[in-house]
Order: structure tokens, then sequence, then C-alpha cells
């Protein structure tokens, strides 16, 4: 049994994150957390053992400078991709190749 991959989603509208939540727990290897305030990520993060952020469309430059660096300087390995958009396909091919990316 392959072990679960927890990836974190910050996005700032609710209804594309609760999309791609869906889309990401699709996957049975795979658990989804969505947030959608700065905080709240940092707060998630800490908790979980996530593989990979997700960082959906609307999050300001400094915010995501803030938080990769943030995220980075606890788990520099974690794999940080910017998602914004594009369908259930492109979702999962992001997440494939970032997780194949963090293996090497």
């Amino acid at each position: 049994m392959m072990e679960t991959i927890h990836i974190l989603y910050i996005g700032r509208h609710l209804e594309i994150l609760e999309t791609v939540i869906r889309l990401i727990n699709a996957n049975e290897n795979w658990n989804g957390v969505g947030v959608m305030n700065d905080e709240e990520a940092k707060d998630v993060f800490l908790r979980k053992d996530f593989s990979l952020v997700l960082l959906g469309s609307g999050i300001q430059e400094e915010s995501e400078t803030e938080l990769c660096a943030f995220f980075k300087n606890i788990y520099p390995n974690i794999s940080i991709v910017q998602h914004y958009g594009g369908g259930s396909g492109l979702l999962k091919s992001e997440i494939l190749l970032a997780l194949e990316n963090n293996k090497n």
C-alpha cells in the first residue's frame, strides 16, 4: 500500500479551492487540505507532514514570497507549485511532476 501524500493548497477563491481539493482527494493516495489565508496556511503546515504546496491564483507576490520562504525554512525539500487552473488533467500532471522531482 502506498503512503498517503499530503498536499496543501492555498487559494483566495473559495469555489476554486473547493474544486481543487475535491480533485486532489479523488486520488486515493492523496490528501488535500485547502486554506484561504496565509496565517492558516502556516498553522496547518506546522501540524501535518506535507509533500507538496500548491499556490493558487490571486495570491499577492509578497504573500507568495513570504509563504515560500516560511515553508522552505521549515522543510527545505518541499515542492512548491504555482497552480493557476487549467483543469483536472493539468492539476494531476503538475502534482505528479512535482512529486517525481522531489524524489530526485
